[in-house]
């Protein structure tokens, strides 16, 4: 993969810096580097049969990287080396004496060469790991009074020692020589611990799931104290009438208990201090206080209003999972349980402070939710998706940004771009859209009463377009916006529609195993291959459209041509969601149920010969292939997009020479280049003004000036006359 748009939340240490502008990150089935300013992305894929990642941990000299994944038989511990262009697989971690259980929190000690891990409750254990050797040096069970996120760390200074939290516990451990021993004894009430972090090589802050902070010193309680929690700054400003309103809208989202109670959901260290979070939305910056022991706080961070949203509010609400400095502590970056990533830069003087600032997006908003639909246009390298989350997004996969994005008020089910790129049409629970791509914002231009459109499609020459409403296909014309022709013969609901490179025809499929081959000009059948028992959920079809291939529930590849089923591939026991045909005709790419993508030369060989890669935690969605072949585009439930580079064996690359002009245009309301020039004008008047103004202040000082170096000749004159007559004298 050359780029991924995705995130995967609640991972343990989900996120973190490899150097001042590398991060790396958690997303589809593995890991994902990118630089902050350049933009590139470097993806870290996981083990085979990875569901992914648990827990991550990156060692202190940045050199390794350890990861916990979720696979579908046992889990499993692998330790990576970060190298320059790929990352590789060191280790993996397993041994006989243990049971294979869920690692959900990592940590290295500052020397690289030990790896505690903790596994999940209620058969909680902490286990020591000498990595390179792969040898299991101790491990000891820590029983936890319930469910709860447990973390492991080790102490900043000793690599003997390590810290344990959970719910109802806080121990520190001590190893030698092939076992691990508890350092302190716990007094007090049992709480329940949800984070911590070592301050220095004594002090370790815990957070708790009522909003406490302790601060224990060598294992013994040294300072408390407990955080509020708290409102987002323009809630408390507006008067009490839409308060009032709004903790009630608040009630209904979160459920009356947790809105009341902080929750500390992460902590980090860095040299003055820490940063937690004890409400969702907010991280708050605390300080040592040098004349009284503990600590102060000293600012308050918090994430930004969504603007293209439907509810801006509400993008201020989400829980904080995971909080991390870069190496110089110029920047902050938190990750949150709707799968975004904002960052903060630090401020180290005083004097710009101010007591509330806002984070920003560390790239750009991503989807939060399963993404129903993709489609890439031919004259511009942009995609666009759309998804459950209400948002159709359009992104550029050359520059690997985001160029456009909107929230609406209904889930989208499926998106169709214009070959030019400036229209795209967007299947709502309620409306079919047609939406003009405008500069900076989509347009909704018509609208057409086709409820619950699964699935719609412009045609190559973009002059039509075809919608699905239930088993009858409508085709449009997207000039007049009239119902040209409507395809009727399907029993089943349609799930997948393709043109042929030259719009004469349209092939589809249902849920009752038929594939059908239309002729537009007649609106007739042409011809038709069905299998009852099989429930087709995607085709694609070669450029000459001759051959169509087709995947369904019955884990098979089929390649249909003249009315009858030439070939079935079988899928060895996963179901293909997916399936793609290159220009050329000689790839075939799947997608599966699992996330993974498999990809096979054309003629298909019954043979188990495929190249399978890993990449979505999630089952594939849809996935399109570039019309000049070299990029494969793939989008899954898990809300993760990835571009992948193609390399064509036989056939090679494509030639430079014959690499595709992108358009530059863009649309703009007349409306808006109307604003813009009467603000030009607005701005050229007002810079007139101050000019005159200020000709003017210049105009009178240099008056002053002459009438005082006037005055001063005339003294210093009549002076010289005095001085003058007195000598002669």
């Amino acid at each position: 993969p050359v780029a991924v748009f995705g995130c995967r939340p609640r991972v343990a240490g989900g996120v973190c810096f490899l150097e001042e502008r590398v991060v790396l990150h958690a997303a589809g089935a593995g890991c994902l580097r990118l630089h902050l300013e350049h933009k590139w992305h470097n993806f870290i894929s996981g083990t085979e049969k990875s569901r992914g990642v648990q827990a991550l941990a990156v060692s202190p000299n940045r050199r390794f990287l350890a990861v916990s994944e979720v696979t579908g038989e046992q889990p499993v511990l692998a330790v990576y080396e970060l190298k320059a262009e790929r990352a590789r697989r060191r280790k993996v971690l397993a041994s006989d004496e243990l049971p294979a259980r869920q690692v959900v929190s990592l940590a290295f000690s500052p020397n690289s060469q030990f790896l505690a891990a903790a596994t999940a409750p209620p058969e909680g254990h902490l286990v020591w790991w000498l990595w390179e050797k792969p040898q299991l040096a101790a491990s000891v069970r820590v029983p936890a009074a319930g469910d709860g996120p447990c973390q492991v760390s080790f102490n900043p200074q000793d690599n003997t020692q390590v810290c344990i939290t959970g719910n109802g516990f806080f121990k520190l451990f001590k190893y030698s020589e092939g076992y691990l021993k508890q350092m302190n004894l716990q007094r007090g009430e049992p709480e329940n611990y949800m984070c911590h972090a070592w301050l220095s090589e004594e002090e370790v802050i815990c957070g708790t799931d009522t909003g406490k902070l302790s601060l224990f010193e060598t294992g013994d309680l040294h300072w408390e104290t407990s955080l509020e929690y708290r409102k987002p700054p323009k809630e408390v400003k507006e008067d009490t009438k839409t308060k009032e309103y709004e903790s009630g809208l608040a009630f209904e989202d979160y459920g009356s208990q947790q809105h009341s109670l902080p929750q500390i959901s992460a902590i980090a260290a860095y040299s003055k201090g820490f940063a937690c979070s004890p409400s969702p939305g907010v991280v708050l910056l605390f300080e040592k206080n040098e004349e009284k022991e503990g600590y102060d706080e000293s600012q308050e961070v918090w994430l930004p209003q969504d603007l293209f949203s439907t509810e801006p509010k509400k993008s201020t609400r989400q829980d904080i999972t995971c909080i991390c400095f870069s190496p110089s502590e110029e920047m902050m970056v938190v990750s949150t349980n709707k799968n975004q990533l904002y960052m903060f830069t630090m401020f180290s003087s005083k004097l710009i402070r101010e007591k509330t600032s806002y984070f920003a997006y560390m790239n750009f908003p991503l989807h939060s939710n399963s993404i129903t639909g993709l489609d890439m246009c031919s004259w511009k390298p942009t995609l666009a998706t759309c998804s459950l989350d209400r948002s159709v997004r359009i992104w550029n996969y050359k520059t690997n940004t985001l160029e456009l994005c909107k929230e609406y008020q209904d889930e989208a089910y499926t998106v169709s771009l214009h070959p030019t790129g400036l229209f795209c049409l967007v299947g709502f629970s309620d409306k079919l859209r047609f939406i003009s791509l405008l500069y900076e914002d989509m347009y909704v231009f018509k609208e057409f009463a086709v409820k619950k459109c699964r699935e719609c499609s412009f045609s190559n020459g973009g002059h039509l377009f075809a919608a699905v409403n239930g088993n009858v296909i409508q085709i449009y014309s997207s000039i007049t916006f009239e119902n040209v022709t409507n395809l009727k013969g399907h029993t089943g609901k349609v799930h997948a529609i393709k043109w042929s490179a030259d719009d004469t025809k349209i092939v589809s499929c249902d849920t009752h195993g038929a594939v059908y081959e239309w002729n537009l000009l007649t609106g007739k059948k042409e011809s038709e291959c069905v299998r009852k028992t099989c429930i087709y959920s995607s085709i694609s079809l070669t450029y000459d459209a001759k051959i169509t291939f087709a995947v369904g529930s019955d884990q098979t590849l089929k390649e249909i041509s003249e009315s009858s089923i030439q070939h079935e591939v079988p899928a060895y026991d996963v179901v293909y969601t997916t399936v793609a045909v290159s220009r050329s005709g000689r790839m075939i790419f799947v997608g599966t149920s699992l996330g993974t993508i498999r990809a096979m030369k054309y003629p298909l060989s019954l043979k188990k010969d495929f190249k399978e890669y890993q990449a979505h935690a999630g089952a594939v969605t849809k996935m399109t292939v570039t019309n000049d072949d070299q990029f494969l585009l793939t989008a899954s439930e898990d809300g993760c997009v990835f571009i992948w580079k193609v390399h064509d064996k036989e056939g090679g690359g494509l030639k430079e020479e014959q690499e595709l002009q992108y358009a530059e245009e863009v649309l703009i309301m007349r409306s808006d280049i109307d604003e813009k020039n009467q603000a030009i004008l607005d701005l050229q008047i007002c810079l007139k003004d101050l000019q005159t103004e200020s000709d003017y202040e210049l105009r009178l000082k240099d008056m002053y000036c002459e009438g005082k170096i006037k005055a001063l000749e005339e003294n210093f004159t009549q002076e010289i006359d005095s001085l003058k007559t007195k000598y002669q004298v």
